[in-house]
């Protein structure tokens, strides 16, 4: 059985600045030394998006410097609060598709990770996400190319509404295009996405009663409140951060989420 790390929505600052009280740079660090002390074994750690919470090179700059610490490969994702050059100016070696965007397949023993870029830099909104024809012919022919590999989806924006009205409008704006073009597929199993700070678990349905299931998880700085309807997307809480833990056996997905800052009295293991 293969292990996937998931962070998401890190949104580093530059030094002395912080978001509700919690420094996120310090918050990351809790959870990549948590992660590889009690995960050493993942094959992979993927940060699915809004590395930084303006997009200057200065807070990459910092992302770098904690990313230097993880001993397990990662693989970085953009999402709505990153901006691609000055990301690629400090992280120049990302795997980029022909028309530039930072989108890359992972194929492991019998699974293909394929990660997309949602992040739509001209959105009205600013926030919003897109994948647009040519990220999803490449999505496409990632796909096509997974042979007997089972496929698992990566993206900042996740592909179903959520209940958060403030979040879903400033979701991915091409979920229908989507849907038409997962509809060729049946080998995607699991899509993986962030941008809500909340642990959520839905299905995006493609068609003919297909549904592919989706998990979405929190931040592990600050999270959305539970105010569903209509309510402001900038809401934040001061809650546990947590990451994903991914499991991939021969006989299935396994998705697992780990709360890494809850106080030690509260995470303790005691055996009856």
């Amino acid at each position: 059985m293969q292990k996937i790390l998931v962070f998401t929505d890190l949104h580093f600052l530059p030094e002395g600045e912080n978001i509700i009280g919690l420094d996120p740079m310090q918050r990351f660090a809790q959870g990549l030394a948590h992660a590889q002390e009690h995960h050493p074994d993942a094959a992979r750690i993927v940060i699915t998006g809004d590395l930084t919470h303006h997009g200057t090179e200065v807070e990459y700059a910092r992302l770098k410097a904690a990313l230097a610490e993880s001993r397990i490969p990662v693989s970085l994702m953009l999402g709505n609060h990153d901006r691609r050059a000055p990301f690629l100016s400090v992280f120049p070696d990302t795997p980029l598709t022909p028309d530039g965007f930072v989108q890359e397949i992972i194929d492991l023993d019998d699974t293909r990770l394929i990660l997309l870029d949602t992040l739509n830099e001209a959105a009205d909104d600013t926030h919003s996400g897109l994948l647009c024809d040519d990220r999803l012919d490449w999505m496409e022919s990632a796909i096509a190319g997974a042979g007997d590999r089972r496929v698992m989806l990566f993206m900042h924006h996740p592909p179903i509404i959520t209940g958060f009205g403030g979040m879903d409008w400033i979701g991915l704006k091409s979920r229908r295009p989507l849907s038409a073009r997962l509809a060729n597929h049946d080998t995607v199993h699991q899509i993986i996405s962030g941008h809500i700070h909340r642990t959520i678990q839905g299905g995006f349905a493609i068609g003919q009663g297909r549904i592919i299931p989706v998990s979405i998880f929190k931040s592990p700085n600050h999270q959305m409140p539970m105010a569903l309807g209509y309510q402001s997307p900038n809401l934040s809480v001061d809650e546990p951060g947590a990451y994903g833990i991914v499991l991939l056996g021969s006989d299935g997905i396994v998705i697992h989420t780990e709360d890494f800052s809850l106080p030690p009295s509260e995470s303790s293991c005691y055996e009856n």
